[in-house]
């Protein structure tokens, strides 16, 4: 096979691969199938239905949200802006699952694996940050509940595709000299070990950002939390279950989100290679695939504002069908 390709095999549990000089320009990924053929339809129809469910539920809530004005409130349009990053993250590995689960030759070009890798990282950042400015506004909601300050989406959104872009213009610019991404997607770490020269600067780069993001998000979600117990204690009974109510779906999506993004930190950097193949493949993923899907439905569940206006909106969306059904017969 020419040197102009980048190519996985997957073969009773041995990966080979070629070492050869890539240019980013002619590279084409090739991720490794994980499981026989007569079980990929079966996974096909999982991860479909999977996808449609959460287009379903974000595009719902987000449309019950914008459509209502009683839920213009800042704590809503926060909300919203989650719900808009599960639709952005997931968009960038369910099609290309979806094609790659039917292929013969699980490939992905190289701008397509760079589109993902800056997608998959950049969801990330923007989640996690979005939990961070979550925290502080669950902390002005239940301390100071006339402070509200809809400009921290714009600190949501905006400083995470500047870093993501960073590393993705820094991995563009290496040499490769293999032609294996032993995952499922594309992640950032997986391409830059396959450079031809030690990748200092990508490695130094994406550990400042991934550091600074988290810290961020670590340091205002203790600071508010810390704050929000102190008013608990010295509150009264009223206070302790408002906090309880609207702390519980955070504290739950955070963990959620935590412990995914965790797994595929500790694995992307340390030797794991002793745990079961198929789990170092797919637990990476669970934050890109529950994720999504866990936020809608936690805050649907417990908020009731939202429920009710969710179930207005579907009873409204059935009696037009069925108007519609009557005077078409």
């Amino acid at each position: 096979k020419p040197c102009g390709f980048f190519r996985t095999f997957y073969n009773s549990d041995t990966f080979y691969s070629m070492s050869c000089s890539v240019p980013w320009a002619s590279v084409e990924a090739v991720e490794g199938a994980l499981l026989e053929p007569n079980l990929m339809f079966f996974v096909y129809y999982y991860v479909l239905i999977l996808y449609v469910l959460i287009v379903g539920c974000n595009v719902l809530l987000i449309v019950v949200i914008c459509v209502n004005r009683t839920l213009h409130e800042p704590m809503y349009m926060f909300l919203c802006s989650l719900f808009v990053n599960e639709l952005y993250g997931s968009a960038g590995l369910f099609p290309s699952l979806l094609i790659q689960t039917l292929s013969d030759l699980h490939t992905i070009s190289a701008p397509l694996c760079l589109l993902q890798v800056f997608i998959v990282h950049s969801y990330g950042a923007v989640e996690f940050l979005s939990l961070a400015v979550m925290s502080y506004d669950r902390y002005l909601a239940i301390c100071h509940p006339l402070q509200y300050n809809i400009f921290l989406i714009a600190v949501i959104w905006f400083p995470p595709f500047l870093a993501v872009g960073g590393t993705t213009f820094l991995t563009f610019s290496l040499q490769l000299c293999g032609e294996i991404i032993d995952k499922i997607a594309c992640f950032n770490h997986s391409i830059i070990k396959l450079a031809c020269y030690d990748p200092r600067l990508n490695n130094i780069y994406e550990l400042v950002m991934s550091f600074l993001t988290v810290c961020a998000a670590l340091s205002v979600i203790l600071y508010t939390y810390m704050r929000i117990l102190k008013v608990c204690f010295s509150g009264s009974k009223q206070t302790r279950q408002k906090a309880v109510s609207t702390c519980t779906p955070h504290l739950a999506s955070l963990l959620n989100f935590s412990f995914g993004v965790s797994f595929e930190i500790l694995q992307s950097r340390f030797n794991l290679s002793n745990g079961p193949s198929m789990l170092q493949k797919v637990l990476p993923l669970y934050y890109l695939t529950c994720q999504p899907l866990f936020n809608p439905v936690m805050y649907g569940l417990n908020m009731s504002k939202v429920r009710s206006m969710c179930k207005e909106l579907i009873l409204l969306c059935r009696k037009k069908s069925c108007s519609d059904r009557r005077k078409q017969s």
